[in-house]
């Protein structure tokens, strides 16, 4: 077992010629199974395949890409764990100067619209060789969709990049089916059949019987046209129900995109995960201190994949799907144990989930046979009466972590679903939560507290927050600990006035501490809140919504989730203004800041200037009308 090679000379040790395949992604190489790219790697090599990999290759130079010739059967592309804009711009679209998946976190080591710029530049030297994009910045934006940096609709990024195929979603499945369809001998240009994919034709196949979205020239002006193709590709994005959807691009012809692939089984997610991964960094890194994102991961254990969550601006429904997918108990076992024997483990598992840490199953037993609701979600605007809401699975995993020799603490980082918790008549999962698997503070993200908002955004009645945080609270009491709830909120999302963001500010206020951090709304490609942003309306129900767009507007929305930061003050100020809630300027209880800058001395007044402001501002004392009134 070692590392794939990355360099000629590494390949020629294995005794190779060639690759079968030459993967190019944007992050360093770490063989973990938290980095996609090498999952992908691994269960082609499990199935015989040589891989060979191309990290962030240098993309001004034609020859980077030719490090190992022309792969035999395909090159694969991939941005890397994050959709390269994200990765390089804030949501106010300034530029990084981290990047956590790269050497020693240096910047500017992948370029923009990455998969885009890798496809053209394998296309340059190999005219006829197949390329297969892949990873989460290919699958969001595999059709037409709207692009913040750019503040327009784009085409499907098959197009752009010069490539054959894409693979959307978690790929292990129509990787493998592409490998074994080409390595048959079939031309790329015939693989029209992989659920999973995205292709390019002149003509529709016949039997195929697409459902037709609206066409390029009109999603491209039209913004109704948008939020009626959003709408039916979002409808879907189940394996079971999903239908074949067709785009026409004119004289390009048609991208074509499949039903997504089937979930992975219990014992296919076991398998996957314990294939033979270094579970490091490659060596040529150690000399820069190696790839930050790896150092948040190395000891943490992936349960699931997949989220019946449905919160409007994430992208899960779209890349990994609603139906949640787990690993056995066995099998996260038979991992920490590998962690165990790490020589720099120190006792502490730092997680253990998913995109929500508390999923485990899926739903509801429908959901495997009937596939998932298109236009009813699992959770909003309440838990549906289907929902089987059961702790009882991953309670018995931690237990058993936490009984593992050499293991001090089991945490959960990756996040809990709230509403899940409070859902949940048996309140076990909560108590053992509290008791064993936060260190002082339980991040949760109720996101907002205004009505209108949480249901733009898919999320539940802050009543449910509220009901949450009186069950943790109890917890704390009974187990002797002080623990607290540290909030997320989301400022300028979809729906969201300056109204709604004093009401936020006001429950902060009352809180009786400041968010460290505040995050914007992010229009990130093909959520429902970026639909929401670009069309102005909500893509399910036609209702016309406020859209914060200037930068002005957004930076006032997220001063006032942080409205005790002194640079805020004048934002904060001038947005209470504008509301009319000057009641909230001041220094009572309820203020919100005071009249003048933290930090600024009041201005000593003249008897002249403070005769002028009495009467205005305050009522008189006995002893200023005696004074006044001698003048």
């Amino acid at each position: 077992m070692g590392f794939l090679p990355v360099t000629r000379e590494e390949m020629e040790k294995l005794g190779w010629e060639r690759p079968d395949f030459v993967y190019v992604i944007g992050d360093a190489y770490v063989d973990h199974s938290s980095f996609g790219p090498a999952v992908i790697s691994r269960v082609l090599e499990s199935r015989g395949y040589k891989v060979a990999v191309i990290p962030q290759p240098d993309w001004k130079r034609d020859d980077s890409i030719a490090v190992f010739g022309e792969p035999r059967l395909a090159f694969l592309v991939s941005s890397g764990n994050m959709d390269s804009m994200v990765n390089h711009y804030t949501a106010a679209k300034k530029k990084r100067s981290f990047d956590a998946y790269s050497p020693g976190g240096k910047s500017g080591l992948r370029p923009d619209r990455a998969v885009t710029v890798y496809g053209n530049l394998i296309r340059r030297t190999y005219k006829h060789t197949p390329v297969i994009l892949g990873g989460i910045e290919a699958s969001l934006r595999r059709l037409a969709h709207y692009d913040y940096w750019s503040d327009k609709v784009r085409r499907s990024v098959l197009l752009d990049s010069g490539a054959d195929l894409i693979s959307y979603g978690m790929g292990e499945r129509s990787i493998a089916a592409i490998a074994e369809a080409l390595d048959s001998g079939l031309p790329v240009s015939s693989l029209t059949f992989i659920p999973g994919t995205v292709y390019k034709t002149r003509e529709i196949p016949e039997m195929t019987d697409p459902v037709f979205l609206p066409s390029w020239e009109e999603v491209s002006v039209d913004r109704e046209a948008y939020g009626k193709s959003f709408r039916i590709q979002y409808e879907n994005t189940d394996s079971i129900t999903g239908r074949v959807l067709a785009e026409d691009y004119g004289s390009r012809g048609y991208v074509v995109q499949n039903p997504p692939a089937a979930p992975l089984t219990e014992g296919e997610m076991d398998d996957v995960y314990e294939l033979p991964y270094m579970r490091a960094w490659h060596p040529m890194y150690d000399q820069t201190g190696g790839i930050p994102a790896f150092s948040e991961i190395r000891f943490s254990l992936t349960s699931s994949r997949g989220c019946f969550g449905g919160c409007n601006f994430c992208a899960l429904t779209f890349h990994e799907g609603r139906v949640v997918q787990a690993r056995s108990e066995e099998s996260l076992i038979r991992e920490a144990k590998i962690l165990i024997r790490d020589k720099e483990f120190k006792g502490y598992i730092h997680d253990v989930g998913g995109p929500t840490a508390d999923f485990t199953a899926p739903a509801c037993e429908k959901q495997l046979t009937r596939g998932v609701c298109a236009r009813r979600q699992c959770l909003f605007p309440k838990p549906c009466g289907n929902l089987r809401v059961d702790h009882r699975k991953y309670v018995g995993i931690l237990r058993k972590l936490r009984e593992l020799p050499g293991v001090k603490k089991v945490f959960i980082r990756s996040g809990i679903r709230f509403d899940y918790v409070a859902a949940d008549r048996d309140g076990t999962f909560l108590r053992e939560l509290v008791r064993h698997h936060i260190s002082g503070q339980l991040r949760v993200a109720p996101e907002h507290v205004s009505e209108e908002v949480l249901r733009c955004m898919g999320k539940p009645s802050h009543k449910v927050y509220e009901e949450f945080l009186k069950k943790f609270n109890a917890c704390n009491e009974k187990s002797g600990k002080r623990q607290y709830v540290l909030p997320y909120f989301i400022s300028s999302h979809p729906g969201s006035t300056l109204k709604d963001a004093v009401k936020l500010a006001e429950y902060i206020r009352d809180m009786g501490f400041i968010p460290e951090q505040a995050q914007d709304f992010y229009p990130t490609p093909s959520t429902v809140s970026t639909c929401m942003y670009y069309t102005g309306r909500h893509p399910f129900t036609g209702e016309k919504l406020h859209i914060p767009r200037g930068t002005h507007e957004k930076a006032m929305q997220r001063a006032l989730i942080q409205y005790r930061v002194p640079e805020n003050y004048e934002l904060v100020r001038e947005a209470l203004e504008i509301c009319g809630r000057r009641d909230l300027i001041g220094y009572g209880p309820k203020a919100l800041i005071p009249p003048t800058p933290p930090g600024q001395k009041r201005k000593r007044l003249s008897k002249r200037e403070l005769s002028g402001k009495i009467g205005r501002g305050r009522e008189e004392t006995g002893n200023e009308k005696r004074k006044n009134k001698k003048r």
